[in-house]
């Protein structure tokens, strides 16, 4: 998202940033949490503690009975590192509320139900959710269930129900998306584990087209695909469209687990405190760690990085690609790639391994790369030497 597109942003005392609401003439501007109201927060801030007391940032001290602590406060109450981050957020995307979790796979859990919350909104019937095929959305019973890998799926049904796989296929999807049971779409616009496959502008465009037409929230999972990886900061923009929710993990809080489901003000004011929770989401810890990630991430000198050296390191797989003879196809945009091997991809992985470079499977036949943002072609030269020797 450009400067010039981004929303407005207020300045709270304590330093938050949050959305700011319009007043009435004459009356001071409202200031709103663009964190989404799952608990009832009670009316203080904690910004230290030593023993079993706490202490507001006015000074005051409490008895901790509730033994929580700064590093993970009580999502009773609010922090601001959790609301800055959850602005921020805000500013640089579609979204007007955000959730805080700890994985991925529940980010997905709580998107699903954040849909099938708003779309019972719309008829008693609609509640299905619809993944496309070559899917992965987490190991948990929803998001498992929307996960296109048998062997993952076997041992554990059976899954959550209202769950289906379509052909990545308008036609199928057309007949398969009905406004009347189908209360989401969920989709990776860069499937990782489903071979690196970049769904096509085009095709993306047409869905969200559809979807809005019969009412079906379009969630887009950017866990492993979004964040800069892909040359902008979220995926979604390649594509020219805005989603309704769009889920957040891996590389939010630089290693340290964090999830999070963006959505639009439409989803958010269906869903009430109580109706979703987590003990450890957005404390101020990760937040803080988050919020630095983010803001490094969204460098526009990161991102024409990304874009320019992954564009140089595609076309560089496809000639080791003619020149091996080794390799069926490339995949991939920006530090996101994929090829498919002649022989099995875990041997490619073990002789790379052996040789001090480090890559991963997208399937059996499929070698994942996904190197550092930050790499230099320099670096990135290094690594396909070694891959070209081990092909």
């Amino acid at each position: 998202m450009t400067a010039s597109t981004m929303k407005p942003i207020n300045q709270t005392p304590d330093g938050a940033a949050q959305e700011a609401q319009p007043g009435n003439a004459g009356q001071p501007m409202t200031i709103e949490s663009p964190i989404l109201g799952t608990y009832k927060r009670a009316p203080v801030e904690f910004v230290r503690g030593s023993g079993v007391q706490l202490y507001d940032a006015e000074g005051r001290a409490y008895l901790d009975f509730v033994s929580g602590r700064t590093v993970h406060t009580s999502n009773l109450y609010s922090t601001s590192p959790g609301e800055r981050l959850a602005a921020a957020l805000v500013a640089a995307s579609f979204a007007d509320k955000v959730f805080f979790c700890n994985s991925g796979a529940e980010a997905n859990e709580g998107a699903f139900k954040f849909a099938r919350r708003w779309a019972r909104t719309k008829g008693d019937a609609k509640h299905e959710i619809v993944a496309l095929r070559g899917a992965f959305h987490g190991r948990l019973f929803g998001t498992l269930a929307a996960t296109d890998r048998p062997a993952y799926r076997l041992p554990f049904r059976p899954l959550t129900p209202g769950v289906s796989i379509f052909e990545r296929d308008l036609a199928d999807l057309d007949a398969a998306l009905s406004e009347d049971t189908v209360a989401a779409l969920i989709l990776e616009p860069v499937q990782g584990e489903g071979g690196v496959r970049v769904l096509d502008p085009g095709f993306l465009r047409e869905l969200r087209a559809l979807t809005k037409e019969r009412n079906i929230a379009m969630i887009l999972d950017e866990i492993q695909c979004g964040l800069g990886r892909t040359g902008t900061l979220f995926a979604y923009e390649r594509a020219g469209i805005e989603p309704d929710m769009m889920t957040l993990a891996k590389p939010l809080a630089g290693g340290l687990p964090m999830g999070a489901v963006l959505m639009t003000r439409a989803i958010a004011e269906t869903i009430k405190p109580g109706d979703h929770g987590t003990t450890f989401g957005g404390g101020p810890f990760v937040a803080s760690v988050a919020l630095h990630v983010l803001e490094r991430l969204s460098d526009p000198a990161l991102l024409r990085h990304v874009t320019e050296v992954g564009s140089w390191f595609g076309n560089e797989l496809k000639e080791l690609a003619q020149r091996t003879g080794r390799i069926r196809q490339v995949r991939g945009v920006g530090l996101i790639w994929g090829i498919d091997v002649m022989g099995t991809a875990s041997h490619v992985i073990s002789e790379a391994l052996s040789r001090g470079l480090l890559v991963l499977s997208a399937g059996d036949y499929t070698v994942r790369i996904l190197p550092p943002l930050v790499a230099t072609q320099d670096e990135l030269a290094r690594g396909l030497s070694i891959l070209e020797e081990v092909l």
